[in-house]
């Protein structure tokens, strides 16, 4: 089959999929992913063709406050939704939809007849076992958790109004809101496939058919891929350090957050390497290295713990590699993940940025590394993600459609 998968957004919203698609070609499919220029290397260092989407996520990142937010999301959807039909090639025989491109490619799907597939890195599906993973953390009761998650779906729904009248305009689709043709994809049970692991968010018994959990997928790697010469002379020349970093967030606050970070390393006595991310964290020190993008598979098991920011890539990877963490959200579903961290026992309570100080981060440090509990945690929620096989799960999901 030729497969198109769509995907938009943050680096972290992205490299998923390069290993999804992996499976797939593995699996005898060519694969195009189409993504925005940013990650042309990132896709075709995977093996796969990559194709060009017109939006660039990251140039929101500077927007405040929550109507600002939707006009700068809207506005990025608008520009996705002008150029998505130019990626999909004819002779195309299925879609797979992220969380961002999903509510652009039914339309897409509609207009060609091409089957599609969802395949999400958030759960967006309304349940009363949690609320929105946009809207928080706090558990508003089951009735209200589910009003709140309908509540989401059509707020969701306006930012891409506009984007959609566009979209049908162009492909000579009679008028249709963004609303409407969700709740008709609800209505068929359109497939859809979550990409996180069970051990973080087991299914609901209250969503309905078609809805699946089925493991991460993970950015490919080699078995024996080596960490760069400077980052394995620091891991052997002391203790195992704990690793900080803010991956796409937090842009123009590295000053600050370096001198943080390096305040609660020495006062929590540890180690530590910076990765540097869109917040370019730095230090210089023989307890600190700084290093830019490096793989999590070979470097996360080797550390005492992790920093983060609570990007659902990263808890992934940091409970996989069974290392306690340290969550420190900033915006969208990150406080959702970083609250399942600490409910599973493998990270501290959740510090919110805009609270981190040197002295909150060096006692959670201080915690994290020291107290077992989080490690042992973290060792069983990695020992169940091993057991799963999401990759494997969607090409089997291709598998049945092709056969139908």
């Amino acid at each position: 089959m030729k497969i198109l998968v769509a995907a938009a957004g943050s680096r972290g919203d992205v490299a998923p999929y390069t290993g999804l698609g992996a499976e797939l070609r593995r699996a005898g499919h060519d694969v195009v992913l189409a993504t925005t220029d940013a990650f042309a290397p990132l896709v075709r260092d995977a093996g796969l063709d990559f194709r060009g989407l017109p939006a660039d996520a990251r140039a929101s990142g500077g927007a405040q406050g929550r109507r600002e937010l939707m006009r700068t999301a809207a506005a990025f959807i608008s520009d996705l939704g002008q150029g998505f039909a130019d990626v999909m090639a004819e002779g195309t025989d299925l879609l797979l939809l992220s969380t961002t491109t999903a509510p652009l490619g039914w339309h897409l799907a509609e207009a060609t007849g091409t089957p599609s597939l969802g395949v999400y890195l958030q759960p967006t599906e309304p349940t009363g076992d949690f609320p929105p993973v946009v809207t928080g953390a706090r558990s508003l009761g089951r009735l209200a958790n589910r009003v709140a998650g309908r509540f989401a779906l059509r707020m969701t729904d306006r930012v891409y109004e506009q984007a959609v009248a566009g979209l049908r305009r162009r492909l000579g689709l009679p008028p249709d809101s963004a609303s409407a043709t969700r709740r008709r994809q609800e209505r068929a049970n359109w497939p859809l496939l979550y990409g996180f692991s069970t051990a973080l968010v087991p299914r609901p018994t209250d969503w309905r058919p078609g809805v699946e959990v089925v493991g991460n997928w993970w950015p490919p790697h080699e078995a024996n891929e080596q960490l760069p010469e400077v980052v394995e002379d620091f891991l052997q020349a002391g203790p195992r350090p704990v690793l900080i970093g803010f991956g796409s967030m937090a842009a123009g606050e590295g000053e600050r957050l370096s001198e943080i970070a390096v305040r609660a390393l020495r006062d929590a006595g540890l180690r530590g390497i910076l990765q540097a991310g869109s917040a370019g964290l730095a230090a210089e020190g023989d307890d600190v290295l700084t290093l830019g993008d490096v793989p999590h598979a070979p470097l996360f098991p080797r550390l005492a713990g992790v920093v983060h920011h609570a990007g659902a890539g990263t808890s992934a990877a940091a409970l996989r590699a069974g290392v306690p963490a340290v969550t420190v959200p900033v915006a969208a579903d990150q406080p959702f993940w970083a609250a399942r961290l600490a409910a599973l026992g493998a990270a501290t309570e959740p510090i919110p940025f805009r609270s981190l100080t040197s002295e909150r981060l060096a006692d959670a440090l201080g915690r994290a590394t020291r107290h077992p509990a989080y490690a042992r945690a973290a060792t069983r929620a990695a020992r169940h993600m091993a057991t799963e096989d999401g990759a494997g799960r969607v090409a089997e999901a291709v598998r049945r459609l092709a056969e139908a």
